[in-house]
């Protein structure tokens, strides 16, 4: 049960995600719209705050997706955080979006064990291993970005049923054969805001807050040495 007040948001891939739980209720939009996301993103944050009846002052932090992603929707899900928090002085909370979507499948499923994957573009993969603890999905070992058909039992745990989730799984389904323990759900591709309300939350009660000038993405990739595709952000 989430009791704090927060608003939510991510624009780290293809999917642009909003979520506002604020007095019980909540709030939540969810598109994919790529290369909209900065025109759409500060409209939408004013819709929900009015159909709650909530300004942004009455909240008590603001939770972003800080990546993993494509580098321009990162910067723009941390830029916007930023901006809202400095205007409020309220706290920030950055979630992974990989861990937004594992816990997307602890929620949505039950899932105790997850491998979240997002398409990295260049033949590769951002991944990482997440496990259930006091319902919150935690991160096992470290997210990376891989060449797929490197996936081996150094990255998959092969003594426990696990889901993998994520356009990662979607784009390279076949690597996963060898791994009989690990089916794809392929309802879940994208980080969705909503699942990030139980990791802001916790941070937030624990104290684990940045403010607005703190606040960092996190790319796994670090350096872009690539031309870009035309269409691709």
């Amino acid at each position: 049960m989430i009791k704090s007040n927060i608003l939510a948001l991510d624009a780290s891939t293809e999917a642009l995600s909003i979520v506002l739980h604020f007095q019980g209720q909540t709030f939540h939009h969810f598109e994919e719209c790529p290369q909209q996301h900065s025109q759409k993103i500060l409209p939408l944050v004013d819709e929900l705050l009015t159909k709650a009846n909530c300004k942004l002052k009455d909240l008590d932090v603001i939770g972003f997706g800080q990546g993993p992603g494509s580098f321009t929707g990162v910067r723009i899900s941390v830029a916007i955080a930023q901006g809202l928090a400095y205007s409020t002085n309220l706290p920030l909370v950055g979630v992974s979006t990989l861990a937004i979507m594992a816990q997307q499948a602890f929620e949505q499923n039950g899932s105790l064990s997850v491998y979240p994957s997002i398409d990295a573009r260049m033949g590769e993969i951002y991944f990482a291993h997440y496990q259930a603890q006091n319902n919150l999905m935690l991160l096992v070992n470290q997210e990376c970005v891989i060449k797929p058909d490197l996936l081996n039992n150094d990255y998959i745990a092969t003594s426990e049923p696990s889901i993998a989730v994520g356009t990662g799984f979607k784009t390279y389904p076949d690597v996963l054969n060898d791994f009989e323990n690990v089916t794809i759900n392929t309802d879940i591709t994208l980080p969705d805001a909503r699942y990030m309300l139980a990791h802001v939350e916790a941070a937030f009660l624990a104290g684990d807050v940045v403010k607005a000038s703190d606040a960092q993405p996190k790319y796994v990739r670090d350096t872009v040495t690539w031309k870009k595709l035309p269409g691709r952000e």
